[in-house]
């Protein structure tokens, strides 16, 4: 996977949570649209993130250890491991083919109506279409699901929301 960062506007602080951003009506829009729907193509998680503030931080508020997430993640990549071990070039769900992708990553009916309307909504390319597949399977392996779930696709789907048009407002 592709990591890619971009400040949200010229000042920086569009959607902070403390501070207001000064960029004139459109600034925004103009300046996110300088990433190119090619390149964003290519990433496959888009997430959009704000700061954490110091209340939040400070909290006693419990949250998923990450002994268990490293567990998890070790999980699921013994899952892919064991999945691509006749092929000593592969090692993740990302690296799939398009023919494999076909092959590995089947939906239900419902998931492919799932996949179509999201596709058509959000105006999304065959790449994205195989991406949000490898993701959801990665998903899946993560919640040691054998299938992948509607949950898991709709979480793939989210996690192209960058894609949108008007991704900023």
């Amino acid at each position: 996977m592709e990591e890619y960062f971009s400040p949200p506007c010229p000042c920086g602080y569009f959607n902070h949570p403390e501070k207001e951003c000064i960029c004139p009506p459109g600034v925004v829009q103009k300046y996110l649209s300088k990433i190119s729907g090619p390149l964003l193509d290519r990433i496959d998680l888009h997430v959009e993130v704000t700061p954490v503030n110091f209340a939040e931080l400070a909290s006693d508020r419990l949250a998923e250890k990450s002994e268990l997430i490293r567990d998890r993640v070790i999980k699921a990549r013994d899952i892919q491991a064991e999945r691509f071990g006749n092929k000593p070039d592969l090692h993740a769900n990302a690296q799939m083919s398009p023919q494999m992708v076909r092959n590995i990553c089947k939906i239900s009916e419902a998931g492919q109506n799932l996949l179509k309307r999201a596709m058509e909504k959000l105006g999304l390319s065959a790449r994205a279409y195989d991406r949000i597949l490898k993701v959801s399977r990665t998903i899946a392996d993560l919640a040691g699901s054998e299938e992948i779930e509607l949950e898991h696709l709709a979480e793939a789907i989210h996690f192209r929301s960058l894609d949108r048009e008007g991704w900023a407002g």
